[in-house]
């Protein structure tokens, strides 16, 4: 998991899983097309997302395609996330029954 924290922090990498997520299996040269950012620097930060399993690679002839892996994204909000929702939501639910307790009063 903290390859995956690693991976986020970084906002041209959060950039590439967006991108990824609103088009998947995209090329190299795709992926650059929308950055500022030279080939070896989007080769570096997609080999960071790959060790952190947050993007997959298929080859289609000679050309390396990328997809999301929302996996480890998901694994976050279960781990991190989802606990803390839920709180927040009993405090809002308790909140709610308070309110209209006292309005019905």
């Amino acid at each position: 998991m903290d390859q995956v924290f690693k991976a986020l922090a970084d906002p041209t990498r959060r950039r590439l899983l967006d991108r990824l997520y609103r088009e998947s299996g995209l090329t190299l040269g795709q992926l650059c097309e929308e950055t500022h950012l030279t080939r070896q620097a989007i080769t570096q930060h997609l080999a960071v997302l790959e060790d952190a399993n947050l993007v997959s690679v298929t080859w289609r002839g000679r050309e390396k395609h990328h997809d999301l892996n929302p996996v480890p994204i998901h694994e976050i909000y279960d781990r991190w996330v989802r606990k803390f929702e839920r709180r927040g939501l009993r405090a809002l639910d308790r909140l709610k029954r308070r309110l209209e307790g006292e309005t019905h009063d």
